[in-house]
């Protein structure tokens, strides 16, 4: 049932915690929380809530009965070879994929930090869905694979992205061509994961870090994710005139005012990583 901070989707939950911290679940425990047409509409109509609640200020992604994502719905295209024979044409399945990249653009670009809060599997999709947060929090029992030529098909869900970006390209070529399985602490040497914990304390953290991060100024943090996010593919001066133009925007907003009065009064900043 639907609560003022919680909304019950078809197939995830999104609940708006203390801070502005909201955690979005997945709550398909009984498939491994793999990602059905339900579930990607509930990422949907999830991100219209985030994106226009000012008052959320960080979000958590997670799954539930000791899974994050399994990866697609494979039972799901089973059903839909068997009732169509062969199943969608390429042209269909091809404006499928578009659509999906419209809501993962806006996931990866939401202006509030992302966290991913990884416990068991997170397979195919679902490891590619983790690699759109900020940060990923593992447990010491999160296993990732990019397992999609198992399955005679090429990684999606912006893998090709964010993968060789985190990784590098070697490294990304040997995890998508070998489709093996790899554990929190070989994704955390890889510089995919953030900080591993154990699967009692893992949600617990990622509110920590959430609510740590929320104290932050919004807008310019919005901003800072998503330049870097352009950094790769963008030349020096096309950063450098984004650079002028957000450090004039943020300079104009009420937090640097503030904060300028803080340093002169000799007062501690309110967003301060070291002294939280």
């Amino acid at each position: 049932m639907n609560t003022p901070n919680t909304m019950d989707l078809r197939e995830a939950t999104l609940r708006i915690g203390e801070h502005g911290v909201a955690e979005f679940t997945h709550q398909r425990p009984q498939a491994c929380n793999a990602l059905s047409m339900a579930m990607r509409q509930d990422y949907r109509d999830m991100l219209e809530r985030v994106e226009n609640d000012r008052a959320i200020r960080a979000l958590i992604i997670t799954g539930s009965g000791g899974s994050f994502c399994a990866g697609g719905d494979v039972k799901g295209m089973a059903a839909m070879q068997s009732a169509e024979g062969a199943g969608p044409s390429g042209e269909a399945r091809s404006r499928i994929g578009a659509d999906h990249h419209r809501w993962l653009d806006r996931l990866r670009s939401l202006d509030v930090p992302v966290i991913a809060a990884v416990d068991g599997p997170a397979f195919g999709a679902g490891a590619s869905l983790a690699l759109m947060a900020d940060f990923v929090l593992a447990s010491n029992r999160a296993t990732f694979c990019m397992v999609f030529a198992r399955m005679g098909m090429v990684p999606d869900f912006g893998a090709f992205h964010t993968l060789p970006r985190l990784v590098g390209l070697a490294r990304a070529k040997e995890l998508m061509l070998t489709a093996r399985r790899f554990g929190a602490e070989e994704a955390r040497d890889m510089g995919i994961v953030y900080a591993v914990h154990g699967p009692e304390q893992l949600l617990d953290e990622a509110r920590r870090l959430a609510t740590r991060l929320a104290n932050g100024p919004r807008d310019a943090m919005g901003m800072i994710k998503n330049t870097l996010n352009r950094s790769f593919d963008s030349d020096y001066r096309t950063l450098a005139e984004i650079e002028a133009h957000q450090q004039a925007v943020a300079m104009s907003l009420p937090y640097h005012a503030d904060a300028v009065q803080r340093f002169v009064r000799k007062e501690p900043p309110a967003y301060d990583w070291d002294r939280a």
